[in-house]
């Protein structure tokens, strides 16, 4: 098993390489569009809202987009140059309204640590198992089904995860990565500050509101989905292992075309999780050449909606379950 996996880690280790040109075209076709989209949404507004509204709707997909960019420069893997990645990071970050140091850090710990029930907490979306949930206090019980709420993780959440959770830095964290969180919240202030002073406020929060309402959502379903499916993968610390993490803990969200471009191929999530220097505009070339990673995990757009029903993980079931399975567990009702 442990040869297997070295020469799986050893087949994906030749697309570990970015590509300057192919990096600067990304940055191109998102950038752009996502500026005269934004633009055109505004002028729009003076013929009609809905109109503009669908501008902005598609800009928000664009944001997306533009997070993928972000979030390879987190992993170095946008460009070979590290300084160069942490500018476009950082730039990229002020539109994601995400500090590009702080979540770097965050996010690389997701990815020591996915799929590992000892080491739950950093950089992942709440999780408890069975037998947790049924030793929690009746308190702790509704933050818990509050928090699984649709509306609260996909709607409410984004806005408290950009606006308010990612301004502020992180306990420990080093002074590097602070002021890099106080740059961005600066530049972040400075831009917001200017627009409003120059196309007004009421024109800023009808073009951007929208954006950052589709961009937020779609983001958080797809960093949940892509984890949460009822055979799934976790395991105590003992017993864990990075590869099986990788690739049976994270899934291939099989998108359409469009959708799959707007999203910069995060759908591939098992080649990502098991190899994170890939970039983004490699992963599908990565799945379709490397042949054990087309048998893993697949879900689509109809059946990534089952997902919504899973809450709690069994821990002796090795899947994904609902609140009302988890009391049939309880009382030895599902063997």
């Amino acid at each position: 098993m442990k040869e297997q996996q070295k020469a799986l880690r050893k087949q994906v280790a030749p697309y570990e390489k970015s590509n300057r040109h192919k990096s600067i075209t990304q940055l191109f076709n998102t950038l752009v569009p996502f500026v005269l989209l934004w633009i055109g949404a505004y002028y729009l507004l003076e013929i009609s809202i809905w109109l503009s509204l669908g501008l902005s709707v598609i800009a928000g997909g664009f944001l997306v987009r533009v997070f993928i960019i972000f979030h390879d420069c987190c992993h170095h893997s946008f460009f070979k140059n590290r300084k160069v990645n942490k500018i476009i990071g950082t730039m990229t970050g002020v539109l994601t309204l995400f500090p590009y140091s702080k979540w770097g850090h965050e996010h690389s710990v997701h990815h020591a640590t996915s799929g590992n029930l000892d080491k739950r907490g950093v950089g992942d979306i709440w999780m408890m198992t069975v037998d947790e949930y049924a030793s929690a206090s009746q308190l702790e019980k509704l933050q818990y089904r509050l928090y699984r709420n649709p509306f609260v993780m996909f709607v409410l959440g984004p806005i408290f995860v950009f606006l308010i959770q990612n301004r502020f830095n992180r306990k420990g964290a080093r002074r590097k990565e602070r002021m890099n969180t106080y740059l961005t919240n600066l530049l972040i202030v400075a831009s917001i500050t200017l627009l409003c002073l120059t196309i007004g406020w009421q024109s800023f929060l009808l073009v951007q509101g929208p954006i950052f309402l589709v961009s937020g959502i779609a983001g958080v379903w797809l960093f949940y989905v892509q984890h949460t499916f009822e055979d799934s993968y976790f395991e105590v610390d003992q017993k864990w292992n990075y590869v099986l993490a990788s690739v049976e803990g994270s899934s291939y969200y099989k998108l359409p075309k469009l959708l799959q471009w707007l999203t910069g191929n995060i759908g591939y999530h098992h080649v990502h999780h098991l190899s994170p220097r890939v970039p983004n505009y490699q992963l599908e070339k990565v799945h379709n050449e490397v042949s054990p990673l087309q048998h893993v995990p697949t879900i689509t757009i109809k059946t990534s909606i089952a997902s919504l029903k899973y809450h709690l993980w069994d821990e002796n079931q090795k899947k994904f379950v609902g609140f009302r399975a988890a009391k049939k567990v309880r009382l030895g009702k599902v063997s």
